[in-house]
Parts: C-alpha cells; sequence; structure tokens
C-alpha cells in the first residue's frame, strides 16, 4: 500500500541527524528522499562512533545512528563547488517537491542557494531548514548539536533536573533531534497540503531551539508569570499530589503514578497497596486534605513501595484503572508488549541475513506501519539518478573523471 506522501520527492541537503531523521519520517509517510552528499566522505555522520557501539561489535552488521536517521533514502554524492555537480544538483531541484536542508543561512549564500536562487531552478519548490537557533537574529549562523542546544540553552535540562541535585540532566544520543525531526516533517506535510490548496509553495523552519521551547513551554510561561526560573523536576517526596509521583521499589526500581484525580483513585489504590486503612483516613480525604498533608501521605506510600520489589507491585496494581508504569529502561521499551502490535518497530536485516529492529516514525495512516528499510551507502545511486534525471553514460563518465560525482 503506497504511503500518504507517495509521489512527493524530498532533496536532503543535511548531514548528522536533526534534519536527516525528518527525511525518515517523510520516507516512512511515503515520500522518495534523495540525500545529496559531499563526494569527499559524504555526511559527516557516517563516521560517528558513540563510546564503544560500533558496527563490528553489535549483533547485526548495522551503523544504527546512520540507520536512524538515513533509512529508506538513496544517495547521490556531488560535488556542489563544480559548475558540474551545481548543473546536477539544480535538475534535481527542479524535478523536486521539496528541499530539505540543515545548511545555516550564510552556507547557503556562500554556496549560491538563497530562497530566490533555489527558486530559479523550481519556482513551486517548498524549501525546508532545519536550523540550530533559527534564521534571525544575532546567533543565526551558529551551529547547534541537540545537547548543547535543545538540552541545554533551550532550558530542558533545567526542567528535568531534580531540586537539590548536584548533577544537570543528562540524554542519550538524539533525544532533541528525533523530537525537532519529526516536527519539521510535519511542518513539510503543512507546506504540502498548503501548496496543493493554493499552488503557493512556502519555506517551512523549525529549530533545535524552537523545538526546545515548546517542550518546556510550561516552565517558560511561569518564568514569565510569576518571575521565577520556571518549573525544574521536583525530587520524590516532595509531591503536591502524592498520587502524581513516582516511588522507589526494594529492588531499586521507580513507579511513576499519575492518577491527576485523587479523589477517584485513592481509595481503591490504597486497598490495592495494601493499605486500606487510609482509604477512609481523614487526613487524605477528601482530595484537598490529601493535598495539605502530601508529606506524610507520600512518606506512608513510599515505605509500602519500598517493602517489595516492582514484580510484586506489576501484579499488585495490574487493575489499577488509575495511569501508572514503571521507569522502564531501553531494553524493556524494545519488548513492550504495545510496540510490535502497534508497528513501532521495523525489522531489518543485515547483508548476513542477521535481524535488528529499528524505531519507525511515531506517526502512522490507515493503521499501516512503514516496511524495512536501509540507509544508503555514499553515492550508491549516483548513478541510477542520475540517468533517471535524464543524462547518459557519457555525461556520468564525464562528471565522474572531474570529480563532480562519486
Amino acid at each position: 500500500m503506497p504511503g500518504v506522501l507517495s509521489g512527493v520527492r524530498v532533496v536532503e541537503l543535511a548531514s548528522w541527524t536533526y534534519v536527516p531523521a525528518a527525511g525518515v519520517a517523510l520516507a516512512d509517510w511515503g515520500a522518495e528522499i534523495i540525500k545529496v552528499e559531499s563526494v569527499v566522505g559524504g555526511d559527516p555522520g557516517r563516521a560517528l562512533v558513540i563510546g564503544g557501539f560500533t558496527r563490528q561489535a553489535a549483533r547485526a552488521d548495522t551503523d544504527f545512528i546512520l540507520e536512524l536517521s538515513n533509512r529508506g533514502k538513496r544517495s547521490i554524492a556531488l560535488d556542489l563547488k563544480s559548475e558540474t555537480g551545481r548543473e546536477f544538483f539544480g535538475r534535481l531541484l527542479a524535478n523536486a517537491d521539496v528541499l530539505l536542508t540543515n545548511w545555516l543561512p550564510a552556507a547557503l549564500e556562500r554556496a549560491g542557494l538563497t530562497v530566490e536562487e533555489i527558486r530559479a531552478f523550481n519556482p513551486n519548490i517548498i524549501i525546508a531548514r532545519g536550523t540550530g537557533l533559527g534564521v534571525r537574529g544575532p546567533d543565526r549562523d551558529r551551529g547547534g548539536f541537540d545537547a548543547a542546544t535543545y538540552l541545554a540553552r533551550g532550558g530542558v535540562a533545567y526542567t528535568l533536573t531534580p531540586f537539590g541535585s548536584e548533577n544537570p540532566a543528562v540524554q542519550g544520543p538524539a533525544f532533541g533531534d528525533l523530537q525537532a525531526g519529526v516536527t519539521l516533517a510535519g511542518g513539510v506535510c503543512a507546506a504540502l497540503f498548503h501548496r496543493e490548496r493554493t499552488g503557493e509553495p512556502t519555506i517551512v523552519d523549525s529549530s533545535l531551539l524552537a523545538q526546545a521551547m515548546w517542550s518546556i513551554a510550561p516552565s517558560i510561561s511561569v518564568a514569565d508569570l510569576f518571575g521565577i526560573d520556571g518549573i525544574p523536576g521536583a525530587p520524590p517526596g516532595l509531591a503536591i499530589n502524592p498520587l502524581v509521583n513516582r516511588y522507589k521499589t526494594k529492588d531499586d526500581r521507580w513507579i511513576q503514578l499519575v492518577f491527576l484525580q485523587p479523589d477517584k483513585f485513592w481509595a481503591g489504590f490504597c486497598q490495592r497497596i495494601g493499605l486500606p486503612e487510609l482509604a477512609a483516613d481523614e487526613r487524605f480525604v477528601p482530595s484537598s486534605n490529601l493535598i495539605a498533608n502530601a508529606a506524610e501521605a507520600t512518606a506512608l506510600v513510599a515505605a509500602k513501595f519500598a517493602e517489595d520489589d516492582l514484580e510484586h507491585w506489576r501484579q499488585a496494581l495490574a487493575d489499577e484503572p488509575g495511569v501508572w508504569a514503571p521507569l522502564a529502561t531501553p531494553r524493556e521499551a524494545l519488548n513492550d508488549p504495545q510496540s510490535k502490535p502497534n508497528g513501532y518497530l521495523i525489522t531489518n536485516a543485515d547483508d548476513q541475513g542477521v535481524e535488528y529492529q529499528m524505531v519507525a516514525a511515531p506517526v502512522q495512516f490507515d493503521e499501516t506501519p512503514p516496511g524495512p528499510t536501509r540507509a544508503p551507502e555514499h553515492g550508491q545511486h549516483t548513478e541510477e539518478i542520475l540517468l533517471e534525471l535524464g543524462y547518459d553514460w557519457d555525461d556520468i563518465a564525464k562528471a565522474k573523471d572531474s570529480g563532480a560525482i562519486l
């Protein structure tokens, strides 16, 4: 079944993870993504090694970071500084619906790829730009990576760091990149819809800083309205509502409760965890009393959770109507019983047939998850794409000899 973006062609001039992740989401939804890489080295993300997690050490022969942000694309390697490379790139744009790029404004200007110059190749093309800090302002040409731009500068680390902690919150690889990428992909879809309705192409802009500020929008509102730094993360034991808190189990696991209506859930919850005497305790009923005596109630619940391990509490809370969940490890999320039935994971196989799992873009259409796709090798489809654009083998041979293509 073709995806909802079947027939849409996207030229991606981007590297690392943030904007390429937008390309993966669009590919999962059916678009054709042509990744333009330099002839020397290609996307620098191809050489990225995180800790000791090399493809040689993995169960399957796969570069997981590269796959994560480049599945389902084709790669063409061009020297955009050469006359031939620019000609080829212009032909690509002329046959595309969208240009997706993370090049900064000054870099685009130096390359002769301003909005006007891009539109000279194709007046109907949608231009989607993902930057670190936005395309206006004093820092428009400063780069960005999610740990520095999303987590640090955007205020996310502050909101995730508990009161009194000596160490700020940290993130895993691509934590902000992937969120920002799917946001940018959504912007591209809105622009495609607008062009379909009006015939007008638009410019789509998003950034890691914009995504971070959206992620902590309530805390930013508090900063403005109340003149304080925002809402930092509170540690266990200081919950205003003891039923919206996390509790530590005997085996050093954690359980997060989110019961936003205490009067609705308190009595049944007390029965399930083995504290039935608290269900009608006037210190905690009604919810105004529970909140007034939050510290005392939290201490009692915390002591109870500490008596047994996580598996015990999984069984005790199996029928709990309120929303709760253990703090899962990534391995547990991988094996969550909801992940496979809902198509949240894509099963790929390496060249030896060894299977591995990749996470799909977090939106589906018609209950249809995307199929398995791999990331392209550097310049893997250069000749194929040029032939599709109408060039012949003599043109390709001359371009190879001149270094304009890989």
